[in-house]
């Protein structure tokens, strides 16, 4: 039989699969035919629980609305999640101290132990690099071949627990963190960065990498002082924001720099926050719903994410903010410090010690030393000037209008002075009520409320501090300056001066920095001294009027150590003054000029004398200075006060100051050389060649120069576009204080626009060479200063240099007398008129020392003007009865400007070309003439000599002439004598032997005139043919007479025509050599 049945059953029961707990329903089948089979199936559902999945946001549409959806933890671990449902708006968010539960999607006050922004994120925790934050390491700068360097892979921005610090090399480090924002926030951080030598930006990006809007103040981060902590806030737009914190190291000189320091980053703009954040160790919020946590006080310490702080151990100690406790040391010297107590009411004072609050040492350990006892009481110092001593031996200030030493009662300045206003500390018995001290420390705040500073009779030195990395901080405040009566006329560049004395005594890398904030814009590092240093003075003078507050910072070490080991390393002032304080007091007065007579005040009060005046010593009047004179510094009281100007330099029309006119004279070799160098009068710039740091980073030195003009105005001006662009202000006159520098000379150091990523060429470290123009002169030392000649190369012109002597009296660490310029200005005539600046090759830096800068200016301009001395005439030749006239410079031309070559010029001539010729024929005819008479009326003249020799001789034998009967010879006879010359002697000797024998031959004449017959009358003379000649006359002649007087006549004729020979033929050569200069001009 067949049984036919179905039985069914229901059976449940729950698994817990992992979190899950599941439900399973299984249902069976039987058919009985003689055999049952049954058939089961089981269905199992699992339910997820609340830890398997967490609630999250959709995005936002176009209607603000978004929708909240179950994400499970595990993906597949359960399937029954809840349905989304319509979420908040999306520009709901929570208060602050409440986090939005997404469950209930209500808003929940945090617990204790945490806290919460509400809608805003904060970073304050920097024991590691938070979760989302990215630091990224470059080197814009390309290698040789184009090849990214790889040295900055080690740079980072680095956490030191209470703050994250930025890299100190010269790598381009940014932090990167990136946020979505439902709605409009912003972004704030709280940074320190005292450093300029750092170029420290903040920019946003948004998703397509594209940066945006921002102006220079948003961009540029303004620098701080030491030890002092700031915010930058910058507004975001909704959507995605990619922060960078970008920091780039300049290492010139190779001084280590400064890092910048962020201790807190909050964002604004978050929609919501699902959580709260637990306490850092150290930190504790005490309630629920808490916005911050607080730090657990001295002596107590904490844990991550507590609501209270638990009491240290015996024995043992922490400090404010610590998650663990110490144990306590013995205490030693390092401990302790002295201190100086006020003058009580009968003028003594004594030596206290104290121990360093927070006192941690235990005083009854072995080892432990203890309190040195109290000093002995000892006399008060006297008041400083400008206060008297009251009764109750303090130190009061005198009335206005009144002076004291500090050692006696104030009086009144006598008629016809003022008070010289001011400040001068020089005994420190209390400190001075516009000063005040105060200790500070970057990593914590152990220190603050202790005084930095500590007064120590004459002297006052810095305070122990509470760890050796503390800066101690001394500030002085001056509202401003006042210029006496006397001198507010005037308008030089110092407004006052500030002059302090100190040393320092270190073990450790101490340093001691010296600043100055102007109008309360911002501070600058004005100089700073590391390490020991002698005792020495420091005076910065202040070049604009405005409210100043100067600051002294010493610092032991720049490294946090646990254990104090450099306490004993200190810092001291003796003295700080400061000269035409607003509200300063007097221990003198000076003289000023009176009120003139005719006035309806005389004599009653002073008056200010105006500008580039002195006062009369004997009158007490204003007096005007001499020309090219100038007043030196703030004194005028006296002619001395009006100082001659240097050589080359004239005096503006206030006397303030010297300058060059661009003119410049000098006498040489009896020459008057003018120089006109008034197209170098405009600010010149010079690039040398680029310097690279240790890691390649190449940067510029520019100079820019002002010769000479401006009336005196330094028209040379370096600007720094990075340190405090935020700080700008068109209309303060604090600007000038830290974007710029004017001067003569200055010097700024600049990176290209194409390096290390700035769209612009950055410049700072800019600082004046050239403050005072010395004087311009050919010489090479002048006032001290050397030029240096051998610096450049010889000039191959024959003009000499002029050297152009500049000085900066404002000391710094290496120079302490200042730096100094020489600018040579040399003659180039190839040069153009604004010329070229150049720097010595020797020091491609233009200075070998840091303290002299040289330069060489080379220039057409700097060639003498022109005069008539430069240039020749040239006359050509005459040609068709017109004869040329040129004018040529003189080669090589060492002269511009000046006199111009005057135009050519003609002028009517005879032509001599004719005359020429009939002149050379006639010349040469006369020559040949001359010298054949010259010839033969030499040798009739010696056979006359000769012949009349014989007679005298043939006359003397018998003691009478003998009878001629004929002076001819007979047909058949010869000649019996002839004549013989046995040599030739010169034409000069000749003449001189004929005028010898002549005047002989005369005296025997007047001896033997009686013994010749009066009819003798015949002078015979033979020649070399042996043919005799007579000739006589019936008149008696002396012998003599008759023969002698025709060669005495032809020689006197042969004379002058030797003259007109030689005349003619000199005449010939002339004309000729003017014919072939006029075929040259042709």
């Amino acid at each position: 039989m067949l049984v036919f049945g179905i039985f069914l059953f229901h059976a449940d029961f729950h698994l817990r699969v992992i979190n899950s707990v599941c439900v399973c329903v299984c249902v069976c089948v039987c058919v009985c035919v003689c055999v049952c089979v049954c058939v089961c199936v089981c269905v199992c559902v699992c339910v997820c629980a609340q830890g398997d999945y967490y609630y999250q946001y959709t995005e936002c549409d176009s209607t603000g609305s978004r929708w909240r959806v179950a994400i499970p933890v595990n993906p597949g671990s359960c399937s029954d999640l809840p349905p989304p449902t319509r979420g908040t708006d999306c520009s709901f968010s929570c208060p602050a101290g409440m986090f939005l539960e997404m469950s209930t999607q209500q808003c929940t006050p945090c617990a204790a132990g945490s806290y919460s922004l509400g809608s805003g994120l904060r970073f304050d925790q920097w024991d590691a690099v938070p979760a989302g934050f990215t630091s990224l390491a470059s080197f814009l700068d390309l290698g040789p071949n184009g090849e990214d360097v790889q040295a900055c892979n080690s740079s980072s921005w680095t956490p030191q627990g209470v703050y994250l610090e930025s890299n100190r090399d010269e790598c381009t480090v940014s932090l990167v963190y990136a946020v979505h924002l439902e709605k409009q926030g912003s972004v704030s951080f709280t940074y320190q960065y005292p450093d300029s030598n750092i170029f420290f930006e903040f920019y946003v990006q948004n998703e397509q990498c594209q940066e945006m809007a921002q102006t220079d103040d948003q961009k540029w981060i303004k620098i701080t002082n030491n030890g002092e902590w700031d915010t930058h806030t910058v507004n975001l737009k909704s959507g995605t924001n990619i922060l960078y914190w970008r920091t780039t190291g300049i290492l010139v000189g190779g001084k280590m720099v400064k890092p910048v320091l962020l201790k807190t980053i909050q964002i604004e703009g978050v929609a919501y926050t699902s959580e709260c954040f637990p306490c850092r160790p150290g930190w504790f919020s005490p309630a629920a719903g808490s916005s911050s946590c607080q730090p657990c006080p001295s002596n107590t310490f904490s844990m991550k994410g507590t609501s209270s702080c638990t009491a240290c151990p015996e024995h043992h100690y922490s400090h404010e903010g610590w998650a663990e406790c110490k144990l306590r040391p013995p205490c030693s010297e390092e401990d302790y410090f002295q201190i100086h107590t006020a003058c009580d009411s009968e003028g003594k004072t004594q030596v206290l010690y104290r121990w360093v609050e927070p006192k941690i040492c235990v005083e009854n350990m072995t080892g432990a030393v203890e309190l040195p006892a109290t000093g002995r009481r000892e006399p008060c110092p006297p008041c400083n000037p400008g206060y008297y001593n009251s009764n109750d031996s303090t130190c009061l200030p005198c009335p206005p209008g009144t002076h004291s030493d500090g050692t006696t009662a104030c009086v009144e300045c006598p008629a016809g002075t003022e008070p010289v206003l001011g400040y001068e500390y020089k005994w420190w018995n209390v400190l001075p009520p516009n000063m005040k001290t105060s200790c500070f420390n970057v990593g914590n705040s152990k220190c603050d409320g202790m005084n930095g500073w500590e007064v120590a009779g004459d002297h006052i030195r810095s305070g122990a501090g509470s760890s050796d990395n503390d800066y101690l901080i001394l500030s002085l405040h001056v509202p401003g300056f006042k210029v006496p009566a006397s001198l507010s006329g005037m308008t030089g560049s110092e407004f006052g001066h500030i002059t302090f004395v100190f040393e320092t005594i270190c073990s450790a890398d101490c340093e001691l920095y010296f600043m100055m904030d102007a109008n309360r814009k911002s501070t600058t590092v004005v100089e700073s001294w590391q390490g020991s240093k002698e005792k020495q003075a420091y005076t910065h003078s202040m070049s604009r009027n405005a409210s100043v507050t100067f600051t002294w910072a010493f610092q032991r070490t720049s490294h946090a150590l646990d254990v104090r080991r450099y306490v004993g390393d200190t810092v001291k002032i003796y003295s700080i003054s400061v000269t035409n304080a607003l509200d300063g007091l007097a221990s003198v007065c000076r003289a000023c000029a009176l009120v003139p007579q005719n006035s309806q005040r005389p004599g009653s009060s002073c008056v200010p004398c105006p500008a580039g005046f002195y006062i009369d010593r004997e009158t007490n009047r204003c007096r005007e200075c001499p020309p090219n004179t100038h007043l030196a510094g703030r004194h005028t009281y006296g002619r001395d006060a009006c100082v001659a100007c240097g050589p080359g330099s004239i005096s503006n029309k206030e006397h303030s100051r010297c300058y060059s006119d661009c003119t410049f004279t000098h006498m040489e070799n009896n020459r008057t050389l003018t120089f006109d160098l008034s197209p170098m009068s405009d600010v010149a710039s010079l690039t040398i060649a680029p310097s690279f740091t240790s890691k390649g980073t190449k940067y510029l030195h520019v100079f820019n120069v002002s010769l000479c003009g401006h009336q005196g105005r330094r028209a040379a001006v370096c600007t720094d576009n990075v340190t405090d662009v935020s700080g700008r202000d068109e209309q303060s006159d604090a600007a000038p204080f830290v974007n710029s520098v004017e001067s003569f000379i200055c010097q700024a150091t600049v990176i290209p626009a194409d390096r290390r990523g700035f769209r612009t060429a950055v410049s700072s470290q800019s600082f004046g060479l050239a403050d005072t123009f010395i004087g311009a002169t050919v010489d090479t030392v002048l006032n001290g200063l050397n030029a240096q000649p051998d610096l450049f190369p010889e000039s191959s012109e024959d003009v000499p240099d002029i050297n152009f002597f500049y000085r900066s009296a404002q000391p710094t660490a290496s120079c302490e007398q200042g730096r100094s310029s020489v600018i040579t200005v040399r003659c180039n005539p190839q040069k153009s008129e604004r010329g070229e600046l150049s720097v010595p090759s020797l020091c491609s830096a233009g200075t070998c020392d840091g303290c002299s800068f040289h330069f060489l200016w080379q220039s057409s301009s700097a060639c003498p003007r022109c005069t008539p001395g430069d240039f020749h005439r040239i006359e050509g030749a005459c040609r068709g009865g017109v004869q040329e006239t040129l004018y040529v410079w003189n080669e090589p031309k060492l002269c511009t400007k000046g006199v111009s070559l005057p135009p050519r010029s003609s002028a009517p001539c005879q032509d001599v070309a004719l005359w020429l010729k009939v002149g050379v024929g006639g010349g040469a005819f006369m020559a040949a003439l001359l010298v054949s008479l010259t010839c033969y009326f030499w040798k009739k003249n010696k056979r006359l000599e000769y012949k009349y020799s014989r007679l005298v001789m043939s006359a003397n034998k018998d003691g009478e002439l003998p009878a001629a009967d004929s002076c001819a010879l007979n047909e058949g006879e010869e000649a019996e004598d002839d004549v013989v010359y046995t040599q030739k002697p010169s034409l000069l000797g000749k003449l001189r032997a004929i005028a010898t024998k002549v005047r002989h031959a005369h005296t025997h004449a007047h001896t033997h005139h009686s013994l010749l017959p009066p009819h003798v009358c015949c002078v015979c003379f033979s020649t070399k043919k042996g043919r005799a000649a007579s000739r006589c006359s019936s008149t008696p002649r002396s012998p003599i007479t008759g023969p002698s007087d025709e060669p005495a006549g032809t020689l006197s004729f042969h004379g002058f025509c030797i003259f007109l020979f030689w005349y003619f033929l000199f005449r010939v050569v002339y004309f000729y050599q003017r014919s072939d200069e006029g075929s040259l001009i042709k």
